[in-house]
């Protein structure tokens, strides 16, 4: 990789990959009594900001969450494995993708895909003004497909958000005032 005059040198995707591991308890069930979707949030949020912190040396907050998929019911007694990872870094900001995994804490089942999600976080300073990352560098053919994907969803990001704010704009020509 060439490194450009004032940027900072890549990072390998493995350099900040990281689990999070946690078994739930009745204190994160629902009314349901499985775990509360916003319990397995906070864990897919911890583990994503752990990866984001550690990719670009720093603080990083948490920008948006894209595509949070809960694919099946988590239950108490279940260890929960978040799994995180940067798929994809722009100036200030990084995607972290997520994948959740739950077994029973005591069997010896293999683990099964519970949850996925993507986040994007953008590294801050100490005043809180967003400041430059490392690129990312895909070390495996997963990573380079993670990372052409991560381009995509950011394409789609972006022009959602042009789109809203363009429909904004012709509403309140129209004097519509909305809140």
């Amino acid at each position: 990789m060439t490194e450009i005059p004032g940027e900072l040198p890549g990072k390998p995707v493995s350099a900040s990959r990281t689990t999070l591991s946690h078994i739930m308890t009745a204190n994160d069930t629902n009314l349901l009594g499985t775990v509360h979707g916003g319990v397995i949030m906070k864990l897919v949020d911890d583990a994503a900001g752990a990866v984001a912190g550690r990719h670009s040396g720093g603080p990083a907050v948490t920008a948006s969450m894209d595509e949070m998929a809960f694919l099946a019911p988590v239950r108490v007694g279940d260890l929960v494995h978040v799994k995180a990872q940067c798929n994809w870094t722009g100036r200030s900001s990084m995607e972290i993708g997520v994948r959740v995994l739950a077994e029973r804490w005591n069997e010896s089942t293999p683990a099964t895909q519970v949850g996925s999600a993507y986040l994007v976080f953008t590294a801050v300073d100490s005043d809180g003004k967003p400041r430059q990352v490392p690129p990312v560098v895909p070390g495996t053919e997963q990573d380079e497909r993670r990372y052409q994907e991560a381009q995509i969803r950011r394409t789609h990001r972006l022009a959602r958000r042009r789109a809203i704010m363009e429909l904004r704009e012709q509403r309140a020509a129209q004097g519509f005032d909305e809140l």
